[in-house]
């Protein structure tokens, strides 16, 4: 009863180099992420948002460890939308628009703490 199946133990369906690049590439996105948000989040426009809307920093900040999959992608792409239109001064237009995006984090951000 031999087969093909059991006749190599050491064959993989995929190639363990592969699947460890793929990894780090999810692990180093998952940081980018990351970093972007706390970027946004030590932004002083952000900061005053927060305080007027009432939030708390801290556990905004401490929350954005445990973001993870879409939650984490989303709010990683809206910090860096943020913080792009933060860092040569915006205009009045902008500000508005980059007023509803900090809001919108913020909310992301509350919303899994919330969870937590």
């Amino acid at each position: 009863m031999s087969s093909s199946a059991f006749a190599d133990p050491q064959q993989h369906v995929i190639d363990p180099s592969q699947l460890a690049a793929t990894i780090g590439q999810n692990v180093a996105k998952q940081d980018a992420d990351r970093a972007a948000i706390r970027e946004a989040l030590a932004r002083p426009q952000v900061r005053e948002v927060a305080t007027n809307i009432g939030v708390d920093l801290a556990k905004a900040s401490a929350a954005v460890d445990t973001l993870t999959g879409y939650e984490l992608t989303r709010a990683g792409d809206t910090a860096r939308q943020i913080n792009e239109q933060l860092v040569g001064g915006a205009s009045n237009v902008v500000i508005s628009t980059t007023t509803i995006i900090i809001v919108l984090l913020l909310l992301i951000l509350l919303i899994v703490i919330v969870k937590a």
